[in-house]
């Protein structure tokens, strides 16, 4: 006959099965949404901890939490890399300049894709939706696209600035990437 397992490991097991039984259907539905992202992890770790997401209940909702997690994002990176501005070489703080400049433009791209998101209804043959949609991937790939345009200043930049400011911006272009998935996420 064998023997029964430990009353330590039925509690624990007992416990993990209630647990994952009981997740909250905000938890689900980040983990769902995030599952095929560019960055699932990053998109779990950002969105499932994130005050920005706390009442996401649609998937609307989780696409315009995960453009706030961008945003702010964002803007920590910009004042990281204009801080740093003041300490560098002087060919190290023009492509700085360029940078902070390009984060500033992604900061108006991505208010303009919540501004989108916020007009998003069906209804009405559609063409109001997909006009919407149109408007908020349009702004969230200019978003990446001036993320991208601030790290081809470093190419010819060596050194530790160029590795400072590429973990920053790749950071950066990471949630901004699983925002744009999520908005895609919006048309199926």
């Amino acid at each position: 006959m064998p023997t029964p397992p430990p009353p330590l490991l039925l509690s624990l097991l007992l416990t993990l099965l209630i647990s994952s039984a009981a997740a909250s259907p905000k938890h689900d539905l980040v983990r769902r949404s995030c599952v095929h992202a560019s960055y699932p992890d990053v998109c779990l770790r950002t969105l499932s901890s994130s005050s920005s997401s706390g009442a996401a209940a649609t998937p609307r909702d989780l696409a315009q939490a995960a453009v706030r997690v961008s945003l702010a994002h964002v803007r920590k990176a910009a004042e990281y890399l204009a801080a740093l501005r003041g300490s560098v070489a002087r060919r190290e703080q023009g492509a700085l300049g360029d940078c902070v400049e390009q984060m500033a433009d992604t900061v108006d791209e991505l208010r303009k894709t919540m501004a989108a998101l916020r007009q998003l209804r069906r209804g009405g043959g559609g063409a109001e939706f997909r006009w919407q949609m149109s408007n908020a991937e349009t702004w969230v790939s200019a978003a990446l696209t001036d993320e991208e345009t601030c790290l081809d200043g470093f190419k010819e930049i060596g050194g530790e600035v160029r590795a400072d400011v590429r973990k920053k911006v790749t950071n950066v272009a990471r949630v901004t990437s699983n925002a744009l998935y999520l908005i895609n996420l919006l048309d199926d």
